[in-house]
């Protein structure tokens, strides 16, 4: 686990995706792992422009999201197929049959869950893996108790999760109690797994996860068994851990290939 801090979301996303572009660059048909909600909003922003200066081409690559909230179909403004059309997809050139995410309207969930994880094996498994991490320390929607080894399944959100994502919907109420995710194994299984955290909010959570024990109430702490996952937090996300010099100095001592 290597923890990257950036004095800015901003610049914390310029990284992340100036990362992702040179992926693409080195493997056109590389699969990616994308993540939705607030924080890679950012990441996001900067591929498109990343792409209309023709510095990021998504013609051969693949992607897969984390997860979908079970009974939203497609068109629902706060479903995920919707949010990645609005803040990625229709604006860059990705080939609509190498997008997937999982289906909330699936009549068969077990089948569904196991078809996606089918599906990345076809694909020779995920290159790059963004994640976003919950203020309980949850990546994707596997809530704190979750198995650290589980696979795409049915999960019910705690009331914390739905209370964070009412923002999404016209009202509280809406939230949908039940959601379709990746697995905490699944995740773990990625080539390279950036991680982004902003704000104070989540300063808990960062801490737990990386200089608290691995346990599967805080999820996000099993990345510290993953050989290539990085954490990119800003200033304010940073503020609970105790080895930011550390972990600074690491940092600015790599070789500029590393970098």
């Amino acid at each position: 686990m290597e923890i990257i801090i950036q004095p800015t979301p901003e610049a914390a996303c310029r990284y992340v995706a100036g990362r992702i572009a040179s992926l693409l660059s080195a493997k056109p048909a590389a699969v990616l792992g994308l993540a939705t909600g607030s924080t890679p909003v950012g990441v996001y922003r900067e591929l498109i422009q990343l792409h209309q200066r023709g510095e990021a081409d998504f013609s051969h690559a693949a992607a897969f999201n984390l997860d979908e909230y079970l009974g939203l179909a497609p068109e629902h403004p706060a479903s995920y197929h919707h949010f990645m059309q609005e803040n990625l997809f229709q604006h860059v050139n990705f080939n609509p049959g190498r997008t997937f995410i999982p289906s909330g309207q699936a009549s068969d969930v077990s089948a569904a869950c196991a078809d996606y994880e089918a599906k990345i094996r076809a694909y020779n498994g995920i290159d790059l893996q963004l994640l976003g991490i919950g203020g309980d320390g949850h990546i994707g929607f596997n809530e704190p108790s979750s198995s650290l080894s589980s696979r795409t399944r049915l999960k019910t959100l705690t009331p914390r999760t739905r209370e964070d994502n009412a923002r999404f919907f016209s009202s509280p109420e809406e939230v949908p109690h039940h959601v379709l995710t990746m697995g905490v194994g699944t995740i773990m299984e990625a080539r390279e797994i950036f991680l982004l955290a902003f704000g104070q909010g989540k300063a808990d959570a960062i801490a737990a996860s990386v200089e608290g024990p691995v346990t599967a109430n805080v999820p996000a702490s099993v990345l510290q068994f993953h050989p290539t996952a990085k954490i990119v937090i800003d200033e304010a996300a940073a503020s609970r851990l105790q080895r930011t010099d550390y972990y600074r100095w690491v940092f600015d001592n790599k070789p500029g290939w590393q970098r």
